[in-house]
């Protein structure tokens, strides 16, 4: 629909804006769905912008066209030959780590079976597969408890009287988790940290300051997206490095910083989202070949949680990750295709039709409707970076009590479901890691109060 300059021009409504018309030399277009002004800068004589200016009087017989490479901007047709050698969605040259689809698992299934929501299942369908559900996970053991660390480096930020809900929150998950990193002897000099879905990198930043005094330390913050408020040019002393790069195509063996240190690697992420987990695994275990010459580490005792140093053992574990510590999150946006228990599954008779529907069931364990209305409230007055992807997958349309048709549950009964499917997944990835030779274990890491998602998965070599 066209939109005249004099539309383009009016003034807001109440609470549309902090002014009543644009910023000075700033385009006169009113974007509906900012309810703003649109903030771009005009050209000298012009009150709208090249993008809007098909919606006034400026155009001058020249014509928009969307542009090729990314349909949500336009450009001049006569200037479209210019416009695409320097599009920023134009296609850039890979660095030497890329390899695509490295870590995705089997992409090239004999079957691929769509996806159906869970309100398009019959009653029977859905109560069979509860009852499925329930007998394979009979057998298994629910993350330890009671593993809700802390540690030094974070005690005077969490004694800050000025922070907020959301960032005490934030804080006691990273204060955790570097706890468990240090319960595990993985708080050292000449390691190199692999932040997972780094975001502005705080989980680093963290560590870093843990580990003040320590020699040769390295981080690489793996995180597609781009990012506002990195704290990376805050760090003096490590070296913090930033992949632009998505999980699923990122070869650790070619980074030149690591391949040229040769230093052991330990994966951490806080709240690495659905199947980032899977590849940020397959990622670490099975395509990262650099072996370091490393003294023997010491033995978790995944029992007890003690630290036991293996005198007896002269061997040199040569076994380039040394730990992967991460916050799980998300299971309903993990992928059979991806999914790195794929075999665990199929050993318990499921395959890729049970898989897709615990995967969105699991959702149920998050946003019981006792809390996401809360919870939605107060992600409306945060800022984006500060808002937990898995808050914001509240709406998912499987999280509502009307999603299942016919099947009569309660909230108390649907978290318990989702939590089950989450432990059934969870336990698909320990599988994997015990296949390649490690010893892994999930712990609840903070309360459900800080965090519905309170998950650690926590690995270490077998010796």
């Amino acid at each position: 629909m066209e939109v005249t300059e004099q539309q383009a021009e009016r003034v807001p409504e109440k609470g549309a804006g902090s002014t009543g018309g644009p910023m000075p030399g700033r385009c006169s277009y009113f974007v509906q769905r900012k309810r703003r002004y649109c903030k771009m800068i005009v050209s000298e004589g012009k009150k709208l912008c090249g993008e809007h200016a098909d919606n006034g009087e400026e155009s001058n017989n020249r014509r928009r066209i969307p542009c090729p490479l990314d349909p949500k901007h336009t450009v001049y047709e006569d200037q479209l030959k210019k416009h695409i050698k320097k599009c920023n969605s134009r296609e850039k040259p890979q660095p030497v780590f890329y390899v695509k689809n490295i870590n995705s698992g089997s992409l090239d299934l004999d079957t691929c079976e769509e996806q159906v929501s869970l309100s398009s299942l019959s009653k029977e369908d859905l109560q069979n597969l509860t009852e499925i559900l329930r007998r394979v996970t009979s057998g298994l053991d629910p993350p330890l408890p009671d593993r809700k660390l802390c540690h030094s480096a974070l005690q005077e930020a969490l004694n800050d009287p000025t922070n907020g809900d959301t960032a005490s929150k934030h804080l006691k998950q990273q204060a955790s988790i570097l706890g468990h990193l240090d319960r595990l002897g993985l708080l050292g000099t000449s390691h190199c940290f692999v932040e997972f879905g780094a975001g502005r990198g705080k989980l680093s930043h963290w560590v870093n300051l843990a580990i003040e005094n320590a020699e040769n330390v390295h981080f690489l913050l793996v995180e597609r997206a781009s990012t506002r408020f990195k704290v990376d040019g805050k760090q003096k002393k490590s070296t913090f490095e930033r992949l632009h790069i998505d999980i699923q195509h990122l070869s650790l063996d070619e980074v030149p910083s690591l391949a040229q240190k040769q230093l052991p690697v330990i994966g951490i992420g806080k709240h690495l989202c659905g199947a980032g987990t899977d590849l940020g695994l397959r990622c670490l275990v099975q395509n990262y070949s650099n072996l370091v010459k490393e003294p023997q580490y010491k033995r978790l005792k995944m029992d007890t949680g003690e630290l036991k140093d293996n005198a007896e053992d002269k061997a040199i574990n040569t076994c380039p990750v040394k730990g992967i510590v991460i916050a799980l999150c998300c299971h309903h946006r993990c992928d059979w295709h991806h999914y790195v228990g794929r075999d665990f599954f199929q050993k318990l008779g499921l395959g890729q039709k049970e898989f897709g529907v615990f995967q969105r069931m699991s959702s149920w364990a998050t946003c019981g409707s006792r809390t996401a209305g809360k919870v939605l409230i107060e992600n409306e007055k945060r800022e984006p970076e500060e808002t937990e992807e898995h808050d914001l997958d509240l709406k998912n349309t499987d999280c509502s009590l009307e999603g299942v048709q016919g099947l009569a549950l309660t909230v108390e009964e649907r978290e318990n479901l989702g939590r089950l499917c989450k432990l059934l997944i969870d336990h698909g990835r320990l599988d994997y890691l015990s296949n390649m030779g490690y010893t892994a274990s999930l712990e609840y890491y903070t309360e459900p109060e800080v965090s519905l998602e309170n998950v650690l998965l926590i690995a270490v070599p077998r010796l």
